[in-house]
Order: structure tokens, then sequence, then C-alpha cells
């Protein structure tokens, strides 16, 4: 079908194919800077403040003007810088496959860059080399390839030219092929390019990577709640023009009022306070080894229901070692172990690497005291390699391979091969992967079909668990997070591995890629309500796994460190790269853990969820204390008042005063255990209903005093006088707010020690803005169309201040004697064992 032979493709006809089929890279996907940038002014609420500086441009309020445009500029560059640093996946699998090989074209050896293969050449590869393009071997010798980066296995794949398998056998099973992106590890071999470019499997993974990441919680939560508040601002402004009409105001003055009640019902500072309080959180992060590509990701963290984790270098240690060792001679075992060995101790094949550390300080002084006169490299079809060995001055053959090729040799009775076949049952149900070592005379000719061998030990390795791990499947459980080990790994394998760290338990079930494949979207699903592995995954099953879940309301945290990995990382609601991963990994990773461990990232998780509960303060203390000013103004205008703040004082408010203070929350310590609750939903994380009666709480009673108390100031002062006193009386008021709020469900006089230690640098905040209101009120009061204060004046702003203190004092008191807040219960992602186990 390719039209080709051993000799290679005739260059005119390589170069024919090449017009025809493309150059063998991955494709980049460009985007205009310019269409980021407009991007990031998409916001219904960015809509209303450039409304607001139209009309107070049309009113010749100049100042007003300048303002909101500030800060709708400095919101959407904030937004567009961290577009740029958006990740760089295709460029970094391109950068993977681009290198150069060697092939046959005319029947001359050449050597080109990896771009320019077609189908039908003809490439070699040997030891050290990255395939370039998915081919078909005709030719082997020992042929193993790490295929990590594409299947997820950490044991190199042995390859077999002399397979015929059938069309849909998966590519972990394709031991005639070799994909590209993978790296030859031992031997070497001659095939016919297939595939190249677009067509590989490297790029079918890249393809899934071009997808755009889902939005963050953090970004649904918002979108869910800014489709409730522009309604509720519709009807409030709609309300006010319509009253503003009956009374017979002038428009404008009824436009300069809307322009006012436009800015207070902005919260112009909450996009920046929590990019802060995401900053802080991911600096406070890097300091746990954690470090954060995309801000919002240090709040997902703490949404995350799901944890679907790859198994190697994560939950493992990736390197294999000896686990166990079923012995006949265990001297000749241990001699075996290090003579029949390829490694120098330090790099080499894994079980190689293996057998060396499990030999230990003796290693390289027994290879030098038996020195090797003769090797028998590791043939993929007889599955063992050999040596011949000077042992005591006479020559001894060793052989290291499968036990089932090993028998085929063996000179021992039924009885003790039976034995040795119940041992090696015993240990592959365990899950660990087994070897024989063998022994021989030498004199009896280099023919292994000649050999007669003792086995005299059976070797059963495993990829052991890190550290911390276990105490981490068991607090994210306890937090309600289902822990799912993904793997390309063996079931056996898989299930010894999540037993040991308690990820799996008895009674559960074990899914493996090709019954992922067989299952449709709901069937799926409730497969994975009942299994915590899944085992011979391929990665578009991980993406798939990924993608079942979301559609059913999951928030997905997806770890992984090569290749293969990237559509997962790509499509979860947070990718997490492992720091000793792959570049393609790391690019589409929103964050990537230094020290590759599952305890981080749970650890990870609790910060996760205190970053969560600061951005839920701020967003309460910024909207409150603009409901506030939304209920005051429009109370005024329905009771035929002038208003009561004009739009540069809120601004000032919302920004300077009230906006010192607000970037103090992010510092905010831990509130309880956060640890021993259920996640919120993105719609409940921020916005549900206790947070909107919270809002709306205090909003309408401060605001509906706000203004009886300017209705008494316009008797007493006058309306500039008033206007000024309401003016330092509602900022006033707000740091007060802020004070309360640094406590979520506390009242502030039960525990005071623990609501001055809560966040110490609030006060500092209140301190700063005081400072900023009297110098507006005393230095610069014209620009602010205020006048300076007399002492008699400030009783007001005292008293109004303690009355909001104890407003929301109250409002805990009464919540505190009719909610509790419940610890999480396991869900039916969790199994009944692990409720008995906590």
């Amino acid at each position: 079908m390719l039209g080709t032979s051993p000799e290679g493709l005739p260059p005119e006809e390589a170069e024919r194919r090449l017009a025809v089929y493309g150059r063998n890279v991955l494709e980049e996907e460009r985007r205009s800077r310019l269409k980021l940038f407009l991007r990031q002014f998409k916001s219904v609420l960015i809509y209303v403040l450039i409304l607001a500086s139209a009309i107070a441009l049309l009113l010749d309020k100049v100042e007003d003007f300048f303002v909101i445009v500030g800060i709708v500029l400095l919101n959407g560059s904030i937004g567009f810088w961290q577009e740029m640093k958006a990740e760089a996946s295709i460029q970094s699998l391109k950068k993977m496959a681009e290198s150069r090989v060697s092939v046959v074209r005319g029947g001359r050896t050449i050597t080109i860059p990896s771009s320019e293969l077609v189908p039908g050449d003809v490439v070699s590869v040997s030891e050290g080399d990255v395939v370039a393009a998915d081919i078909r071997l005709f030719e082997s010798n020992g042929l193993m390839v790490d295929e990590s980066t594409i299947t997820g296995e950490s044991v190199p794949s042995s390859k077999d030219e002399s397979r015929v398998l059938p069309p849909q056998t998966p590519p972990y099973e394709m031991s005639n092929m070799l994909f590209s992106g993978t790296t030859v590890v031992r031997g070497s071999g001659r095939g016919y390019v297939c595939k190249t470019g677009s067509g590989t499997y490297l790029a079918s993974i890249a393809e899934r990577a071009k997808e755009e990441s889902p939005d963050s919680p953090l970004t649904r939560a918002v979108k869910e709640f800014f489709k409730r508040y522009v309604v509720l601002l519709v009807a409030v402004f709609a309300s006010v023009g319509v009253a503003g009409v009956l009374q017979g105001r002038e428009i404008g003055n009824l436009s300069y009022l809307l322009v006012a009640q436009m800015v207070s019902a902005v919260p112009e500072g909450l996009p920046l306070v929590i990019t802060i309080v995401m900053v802080v959180g991911a600096v406070a992060l890097s300091r746990k080894k954690t470090l954060t590509r995309h801000l919002p990701a240090v709040e997902t963290l703490g949404s995350a229901t799901v944890i679907a984790s790859d198994k190697t270098g994560t939950i493992t240690e990736g390197r294999l070692e000896v686990k166990e060792v079923y012995s006949v001679d265990p001297e000749m075992a241990r001699l075996g172990a290090a003579l029949c060995n390829d490694s120098d101790g330090k790099a080499g094949d894994p079980l190689d690497l293996a057998l060396s550390r499990w030999v230990g300080e003796e290693y390289n002084q027994l290879r030098e005291e038996n020195r090797r006169v003769w090797s028998f490299p590791f043939d993929t079809k007889r599955r063992f390699m050999a040596t011949a060995n000077d042992v005591s001055g006479r020559r001894v053959l060793f052989v290291k391979g499968a036990f089932e090729e090993l028998r085929k040799l063996s000179e021992g009775t039924d009885g003790d091969l039976e034995n040795l076949e119940r041992q090696q049952d015993g240990m592959a149900s365990r899950g660990l992967r087994t070897i024989a070592i063998a022994t021989g005379d030498f004199s009896e000719g280099r023919d292994p079909d000649g050999w007669r061998l003792r086995i005299v030990a059976l070797v059963g390795f495993l990829d052991p668990p890190k550290e911390g791990v276990r105490e981490a499947v068991i607090t994210a459980k306890r937090a309600g997070v289902k822990v799912l080990m993904i793997t390309g790994d063996h079931p056996l394998t898989a299930k010894a591995i999540a037993g040991s760290v308690g990820i799996f338990n008895e009674g559960e079930r074990i899914l493996t890629g090709i019954e992922v494949d067989g299952m449709d979207d709901e069937s799926l699903y409730r497969a994975l309500q009942e299994s915590s592995v899944v085992a011979r995954a391929l990665p578009e099953n991980k993406y798939r796994i990924v993608k079942v879940l979301q559609e059913r309301g999951e928030i997905v945290a997806v770890t992984g460190d090569g290749v293969n990995d990237v559509p997962a990382l790509k499509a979860a609601d947070l990718g997490i790269a492992m720091g000793s991963g792959s570049e393609a990994a790391k690019s589409v990773a929103k964050m990537v853990i230094l020290d590759s461990n599952l305890s981080i990232i749970v650890d990870a998780i609790k910060r996760g969820r205190v970053i969560a509960d600061n951005i839920r303060k701020v967003i309460y203390y910024l909207l409150s204390t603009n409901m506030m000013q939304i209920v005051l103004l429009a109370l005024s205008v329905f009771a035929g008042y002038p208003i009561p703040l004009l739009p540069i004082q809120i601004l000032w408010i919302n920004i300077v005063t009230d906006g010192v203070q607000d970037k103090f929350f992010p510092f905010a310590d831990e509130e309880g255990d956060v640890m021993a609750r259920c996640p919120r939903k993105p719609k409940e994380q921020f916005f549900d209903g206790v947070q909107v009666f919270r809002i709306g709480f205090f909003g309408a009673i401060t605001g509906a005093a706000a203004l009886l108390l300017f209705s008494h100031l316009l008797g007493a002062y006058g309306y500039e006088l008033a206007v000024s006193i309401t003016f330092t009386t509602v900022a006033a008021a707000q740091w007060f707010n802020g004070i309360q709020a640094q406590k979520e469900r506390e009242p502030f006089f039960r525990g005071v020690k623990r609501s001055f230690r809560v966040n110490p640098y609030a006060y500092l905040g209140v301190l700063l803005g005081m400072t900023l209101q009297l110098a507006a009120v005393y230095l610069v009061p014209g620009v602010f169309g205020a006048i300076p204060l007399g002492m008699e004046h400030w009783q007001y702003v005292a008293a109004f201040s303690a009355f909001s203190f104890f407003v929301v004092e109250v409002r805990k008191l009464l919540e505190g004697k009719i909610f509790r807040e419940r610890s999480c219960q396991p869900k039916i992602f969790l199994p009944v064992q692990t409720t008995k186990e906590l």
C-alpha cells in the first residue's frame, strides 16, 4: 500500500510525496494579540462602566470620565497580561517531535530533518533515538522502546516485527509499531514510515491540546452571579429613572443621578482584588513547591471534587524496586542479578538498575571479580538475555528473563517447576512484574536451544508508592474529594499500587481502557462511581473520562507528566504537571508541582480552599457595601431627596478608601478546618443563598439607615454639609464592615483573640483608609464636592459606624443559632470501606 521497499523511495518520489502529504510537523495555532486584548472587555459590568463614563463626559464631568476609563483599562490590561502568559502546548509538542533521522532513499542511507519524512520512507533507529513518525517495523534486533510519553506505562515495550495484529489493537499492544515521540532504549530496528505530521498518534494528542480549557469555577461562579446581578441593576435603574421622570427632574440632573447609580452598582475593585487574592495565594503555594501558571487555578484547587491522578511519578517513585524474591539458591541469585546485568549501577534499563540496587554495595565488586567473557543481548522473541562469566575458575552461564521462556530450558523436576509457577502466579496476582534468574554450564555452547538451566530465583518488581501518599488520600476523601488513579499499567499492577495507598478498596471495580471504549457516557459515569482505578488507559480514555465527569458537574483536577497526559491536562478544570515531566505537559498545565507527590497536591487543595474562602469574604465585603450605596441612592430618589453621594465620592469610596482595606483580605488565615467540609459547587462557591442574604441584609438595613441620617442632616446642616458628612459616614461604615468580614461565620466578640489574629493586616487597612479619607475631606475637599467637617459632625460618623458593626454582629449571632455547618459526608464516589476507615 505504501509503494516502497527496503531500498527506500527514489529521491524524486520522496519530493513528490512531501508536496502531497506536507511536512512532518505539528501545525501551530496562532492568535491575534489585538483580539486577545479586546476580549478582556467582554463583560456586562465593563459595558455598564463604559456607559457611565460616556454619560459623565456628556455632562462635562471630565474627572469622573477619566477615573472610570482608567479602571476599565487597568482591568483589561491585567487580563491581557495573563492571556499572554498562556500555554504554548503545540510549540512544545512540535519541538519534541523535531529531530534528524537516518533514512534509505534510492538504496543510499542519508540523514535528513525529521520534518522531511514522508510515508514510505525506510527509517533506521537505534538506542537513544527519538522516533520521528509512526513506523511499521520490518526488522528488529532486541528493540525496546520507552512509550511512557504515549501510553503512560513505566516499563519499556519490547518490539517484534513478525507480529501481525488486528486493526483495532490499542497502542500499548502494537509490538510491531513505533510511535512518534517515543524513545528507543535498547537494540535497533528498521521500518516503513506509515504516518507523518497530523496523521500520527502524537498529532491526535496535539489536536486535543488545541481545545480551549474550560472556565475556572471562579469564572463560572462570577458569570452566574453577574447574570442575576444585571437583572437587579436593570430593575433598580428602571425604577430610579421612572421615579425621576414622575418627579419632574430635569434630564441633566437625572442623567447625573443614573451615573451615580451605575458607579455605585459596579464593584470596580472586584476584578483587581480577586487577582491580588490569587497572586498572594500563588506565592503561598510556591513556598510549598507548587508553581501557578494560570492565576484562577489557585481557587480551582479549593473547588476540586475529583483528582484524576497519574500513577508513575505522582503516586509512585517512578522507578522500579525489587519488592519480593523467591530464591532456591540465594548466593547464585545475587550473583546472577549482578552479572547478567547491563547497567553500571547509575544508568541503564529500569529492571537492571533495580537489580543493582537490590544487590547493594557489592554490585561493582562482584562484576570486577567475575569477569564477563560472552553475552547474548536481550532477544524480544525469546524474552531473555544471557552472559557467561568466569566464576571461581569455571565459566558459568547466567540467564535472566521471562519465567515462561526459562522454564522451557530448565532441567528441574516437575514438582520444582510447579512450585516456581505457583510463586510466580502469586507475585503476578499481587501486581508485581516478575523475571526469573537461572544458571547453567557455558560449555554446552552458545546456541540457546541447547542450554540446560537451573532456575535459582524469581524476582518481583514494583514501582513503590511515595511517602505520605496514603495519608494524603485519606485527607482528600475526608474533604469529599475522590481520588481516581488512571494509568497505562496492567490492571493487577494498578490494583496493587492503588490498594497500598488507600485509593482502591476491596469490592471496588477496576476499569480498563478497552471497557471505557465500549461504554456510552452515562454507563461510563455509573462505572466511575464504582471504580477508583482505570488501567491500560490511553490518552483518549483519560480525556474522555475528564469530559464525562465535567458534564455531570464534577470539578476535575488532572495530574500528569507525559505527552500522553496533554489532552486530559488541557481539558481539565485544573491541569497539574509534575516538575520532572515533559515540557509538553508543563506547557498545558495550569500548575506545576516541583515535588511530584500527591500529598503536595492535597496540601495545595487545602490552601486553595483558604484562598476560595478569602475570595468569598472579599466578594461579600465589596458587594454588601455597594448594596448599601444602591439602596441609599434608590431610596433617596423615591423619597424625592437630592442625591446624597456624588459619583466622584462613590468612586473614591469604592476604589481608594474602601479599596485600601480590601487589598488586605488575601492575608486572612484559615477559619476552621477547611478540609472537614465538602467542596462547594461553582454556583454556590461565592454566591449561594446564604451569601446573597448576607449582602442584602447589610445593604438594605444600612442603606435605609443612611437615608434616615441624610434626611436628618439635610434639615440640620443643609445640602453641602449633609453630603460631606454622609460621604465620610458611608466610608467609615464600610471599614467596620470589612473588620467583620474577616470572619465569615463567627461573631467578633465570640473569640475576640481570634478576631484580632485571623487577619491583623485588616486593621492596617482601616488606618490607611482613614488617613486617605481625612486627606480627601481636609486637604482637597473641593475635588470631591465636600467641605471640611467639624468635631461635632464626627459623632454621626462614629454612631453610624458602630451601628453598621452591630448589624453584622447580630446577624452572625442569629445565624449561629439557626444554622450549623456540617462536616463532609462521603458521597457516592466514596466506598463504604473508606467511611469505616475514617
